[in-house]
């Protein structure tokens, strides 16, 4: 399937996403990319190093005629999000991703795609090992880890990088020049509880299957349904009205990523196992009905199940319950300056509950960091209600506009020029590296760009044909029209 793939114009940039692609690539673990992209700069006899922290710069100098050109700093991340259908038989550690075309689109056969940023990877790779095409000197920047906290970007220190304008090319919109985004933070909580035998003989597995899911900050003001949320709005009836014992709950996957999948494990009286199974269904009729737009393939089932021996402590199971239907889910407030910009939000990602402990995830978004602050201190103060640890990591910067920037004012012409269209000149509430890098770059000009990609962090995932060649031309006589340096 993915010889099809190489076949597509333009042909170097498709055939660097192959090879990228035929590398695993997940977060936290991209040794094998980084020793990919490292040997590719070095195989083309370019200044190539790598940093503390993996990240990879590749130097090319300017062409002829070019050298008297702002440098700039061409940026995208190495990892890829691994999210598959559960029906789905992949080894995201050992396999390469299986790709196929879909009319004008390229999907992957039950996995996430790798799209994101795979094509801003690829886009780089091919400006590197061209012999034809127009440029300042460039420094290609390979960030590692960007999808589960950013720490590449972190990682960058001042002075590595000469280039005075950013390209970084992680937008998901053609239309879309991308120049300000929000900050996050990683909130967990965690803790134990008592386990007792359960007060019923017999047990049923529960599982809410096959919602959209998505971008747990691009996606999010789209109304999804949120697997965590909804599994609990199903335990809870059947805790009140049946008193059943919950022995286990697994919901979500990555932080980042709009949960699309709960299983819990209860136990219940003969006497009320009939009864549960008809609330299921019935609550399930409710919960499809209500979600029937943003995720047509929902499906919630139950199915009888061997009897736990253990299950949560009535005392405890009543607690969790009622914390996590209280916990902030999807928008906290929009934008009062930017129309259609979710300013702060909250993605409930994972629940797992097993075996006498629990750890319950969030990713916490905004744009404004006081109120970043404020959102995070109402779901601690839910949680450490019923007990829990708190823990903070990830912390992240936005990502301030500039609208007048040089680079944004030339960027937005051009594409009017090109498309006879004007761009969308735009904020983000997802998590870019920019304002990141700008903590050390404060004075570096920096936009984001990129071709459409639908449904990125999800097995939906894909990436339009067209829309690659369109974002590949915009690339190319962006660089084309970067200015002389200062003075030159």
């Amino acid at each position: 399937m993915n010889e099809q793939i190489r076949t597509l114009a333009p042909a170097a940039l498709w055939n660097h996403f192959t090879d990228l692609n035929a590398v695993p690539r997940p977060s936290k673990k991209e040794q094998r990319v980084i020793a990919f992209i490292k040997a590719f700069g070095e195989g083309l006899k370019l200044e190539t190093s790598v940093d503390e922290a993996g990240n990879v710069i590749i130097r090319k100098p300017a062409t002829p005629g070019m050298e008297n050109r702002e440098p700039i700093v061409l940026q995208s991340h190495l990892d890829m999000v691994h999210q598959k259908n559960s029906d789905t038989t992949f080894d995201f550690e050992t396999q390469g991703i299986e790709m196929y075309v879909d009319g004008d689109w390229v999907r992957a056969k039950g996995t996430t795609l790798g799209a994101d940023n795979g094509i801003g990877v690829a886009s780089i790779m091919s400006l590197l090992s061209s012999s034809d095409i127009p440029h300042p000197a460039m420094e290609g920047l390979f960030t590692i880890d960007e999808e589960t906290g950013l720490t590449g970007a972190f990682a960058v220190k001042g002075g590595l990088l000469s280039g005075k304008i950013l390209l970084n090319l992680d937008t998901e919109a053609d239309d879309e020049l991308t120049i300000g985004c929000a900050g996050g933070i990683d909130v967990t909580a965690t803790g134990n509880y008592q386990q007792v035998a359960p007060a019923g003989n017999t047990a049923f597995t529960i599982s809410v299957k096959g919602l959209t899911g998505g971008h747990s900050g691009g996606d999010i003001h789209l109304g999804r349904g949120n697997a965590n949320k909804l599994m609990n709005r199903i335990l809870l009836k059947l805790d009140k009205d049946f008193d059943v014992n919950i022995a286990s709950i697994n919901g979500g996957s990555l932080r980042n990523a709009i949960p699309r999948e709960s299983v819990a494990l209860v136990a219940a009286t003969s006497a009320n196992a009939a009864k549960v199974t008809d609330a299921v269904q019935s609550l399930a009729v409710i919960i499809k009905e209500e979600y029937k737009t943003t995720d047509p393939n929902l499906a919630i089932s139950i199915e009888t199940a061997d009897l736990p021996k253990q299950v949560i402590d009535k005392a405890f199971q009543q607690q969790l319950l009622r914390t996590i239907y209280a916990c902030p889910n999807g928008i906290y407030r929009m934008s009062p300056d930017i129309s259609g910009l979710v300013q702060s939000s909250n993605n409930l990602s994972r629940v797992v509950v097993a075996d006498g402990s629990y750890s319950i995830q969030c990713l916490t978004r905004s744009s404004v960091d006081s109120e970043k602050t404020d959102l995070v201190a109402a779901i601690s103060s839910t949680f450490e209600l019923m007990g829990a640890k708190m823990d903070f990591a990830g912390d992240y910067p936005g990502w301030g506009p500039k609208p007048d920037a040089p680079i944004v004012q030339l960027m937005a012409n051009l594409y009017k020029e090109m498309f006879h269209a004007s761009a969308k000149v735009n904020a983000v509430h997802a998590g870019l590296e920019c304002g990141i890098l700008g903590i050390h770059y404060p004075d570096m000009q920096m936009i984001s760009f990129g071709p459409n990609i639908v449904g990125p962090h999800s097995p939906d995932e894909c990436v339009q044909i067209a829309s690659v060649q369109k974002f590949w031309s915009f690339l190319l006589e962006t660089l084309k029209r970067i200015p002389n340096k200062h003075g030159a």
